[in-house]
């Protein structure tokens, strides 16, 4: 195990009815609220009626940003910060998915910021400063509920591009599992797809002498696999729902399940440049990708891979090579993505090799990626071919 320290700052309120406490919460941190949330979904659920009473009752000014897209675009987190800065607003409040938080955290960093928020992700400036930001999560799977972690899209550059900061973390963060009773099938596959990815990240890693992290990352893996066959059978099991939710938080949270090892980020960093091409969701695409680069990187260490096949899927390796073990595990991963539904190819979306070479060169564009095995661009070429 490697040396690390550790902190998350952000406070979780879970429970059914929760999202009744956002004006109390609030009003701890600001007077001036920028409301950030997607295409209106919250609106027919009446979540944006509800919220708006408490921020109202709270004494709270409002003003708002709709149409974060699932990408979140820079454009619009441009918009959130010329209204943060117009309006004095001292909070940003994310109502929705991890899309939406992103945003928010985006126009939070941005506000106090006077360059381009694009230099955050371009590795051009570091964050010294945001504004406070709270959240209410409508939709189970990227984490960023409890980190400080942002990706966004340069749609005129087709460039997908992430920042984490400790300024970032979220000062609250709302979790009723109530609010994932109503969202698309396909949010709740991609969704769960998304964290498991966001485990394997962390979990195949080359750090030796970590079994408490190991079975960590091993339990979340067992309890999505568990509970979102059950949520899509019947959307509304609360304790499907809860336990959903749940497993996303605590899967990307700033590393509380994989301390003292080191992280990989590979498939994300591959998926990314998919993604800001065709515009696909993200946990659909990992679902293509992750399945490949598990094939393709295996072999640096079978013994993370056969423990994977015989803990989380229940391969039985009497009779099997560590190979064939490692390569059974790596199939019943491809084959649960694609029993709930999840895409199997890049074809799947219309995506053929026309712009193989372009996605790999911008995915090492600042170098190899990924730590379980260093991909440089023939690899990361490799992957994608694999997934067509």
């Amino acid at each position: 195990m490697n040396s690390f320290q550790f902190a998350n700052p952000t406070k979780i309120v879970f429970g059914e009815g929760t999202a009744d406490q956002v004006g109390q919460l609030t009003a701890q941190y600001g007077k001036t609220i920028l409301l950030v949330y997607g295409s209106g979904s919250i609106k027919k659920t009446g979540l944006y009626d509800r919220t708006m009473k408490h921020l109202k009752d709270a004494g709270l000014t409002v003003h708002e940003l709709p149409d974060i897209e699932p990408n979140p675009r820079l454009t619009t987190v441009k918009k959130g910060i010329e209204i943060c800065r117009a309006q004095g607003v001292d909070f940003v409040l994310a109502v929705g998915g991890g899309s939406v938080i992103d945003g928010a955290k985006a126009i939070a960093a941005g506000v106090p910021y006077e360059g381009d928020v694009w230099d955050f992700f371009t590795n051009k400036a570091v964050i010294k400063d945001a504004l406070p930001l709270g959240t209410i999560l409508t939709l189970a799977a990227t984490g960023s509920e409890m980190n400080g972690n942002a990706v966004i899209t340069n749609w005129e550059e087709n460039l997908k591009r992430a920042f984490g900061s400790p300024f970032t973390y979220p000062k609250f963060s709302i979790l009723d599992p109530a609010l994932t009773y109503t969202v698309p099938r396909n949010h709740t596959v991609n969704g769960s797809v998304d964290m498991m990815s966001h485990v394997f990240e962390q979990y195949f890693s080359l750090t030796k002498n970590t079994p408490l992290q190991e079975r960590f990352c091993e339990s979340i893996l067992q309890t999505v696999i568990e509970n979102v066959e059950i949520a899509l059978e019947n959307p509304n099991d609360a304790a499907a729902r809860a336990n959903l939710m749940w497993c996303g938080t605590m899967a990307l949270n700033g590393g509380m399940i994989s301390v003292g090892m080191e992280n990989d980020w590979a498939s994300h960093g591959i998926e990314h440049e998919v993604s800001a091409i065709y515009d696909i969701p993200h946990g659909a695409g990992l679902a293509v990708i992750f399945p490949n680069w598990m094939k393709y990187v295996h072999e640096e260490r079978l013994d993370r891979f056969v423990q994977y096949a015989v803990r989380v899927w229940g391969i039985n390796p009497e009779g099997k090579s560590d190979k064939e073990a490692a390569l059974a595990g790596i199939q019943a991963t491809r084959d649960f993505f694609t029993r709930i539904g999840a895409e199997s190819r890049l074809a799947d979306f219309g995506i053929g090799s026309e712009k193989l070479d372009r996605m790999a060169e911008e995915a090492v564009r600042y170098g190899a990626i990924g730590s379980f095995k260093r991909l440089e661009k023939q690899d990361v070429y490799a992957i994608l071919e694999m997934s067509l």
